[in-house]
C-alpha cells in the first residue's frame, strides 16, 4: 500500500529538496498514478521543440515539470510556514485537513 499525498490543486507549498529549495508555489496539478505534482514557477526545465501545427515557431521553451509530492510541504495560511497536516473527522462525517502546528482546518 503506497502512502497517498495530501496535496490538492491550487494548494501553497514550499520545496525542501532538489535545486528549487525554498521555493514557494501554488499547485497546478496533480498526477495521483505517478505520484507528481505540478508546481508553478518550480522545476523550470527548457524543452527543444521543432514547428509544427500547434506550435508554429520552433525554439527553446521553459516549462515546469513534475516533482514528487514528498519533496514539498504544504503551508499553513495562519503559521506561514511548511507544516505536516492530520486528517480530522468532522460531525457531520466529511474529513477535512487540519495543521499540526495550529490546528488551522486548511481544506476551504
Amino acid at each position: 500500500m503506497r502512502d497517498k499525498p495530501r496535496i490538492k490543486k491550487d494548494d501553497k507549498v514550499k520545496v525542501i529538496t532538489g535545486k528549487d529549495r525554498g521555493k514557494i508555489g501554488k499547485v497546478l496539478k496533480v498526477n495521483r498514478k505517478k505520484d507528481r505534482i505540478l508546481v508553478e514557477n518550480v522545476n523550470i526545465v527548457k524543452r527543444h521543440t521543432r514547428p509544427s501545427a500547434k506550435q508554429r515557431q520552433g525554439g527553446i521553451l521553459e516549462m515546469e515539470a513534475p516533482l514528487h509530492w514528498s519533496n514539498v510541504m504544504l503551508m499553513c495560511d495562519k503559521c506561514l510556514a511548511p507544516v505536516r497536516v492530520k486528517l480530522q473527522q468532522l460531525e457531520d462525517g466529511k474529513k477535512v485537513r487540519v495543521c499540526r502546528k495550529c490546528g488551522e482546518v486548511m481544506d476551504h
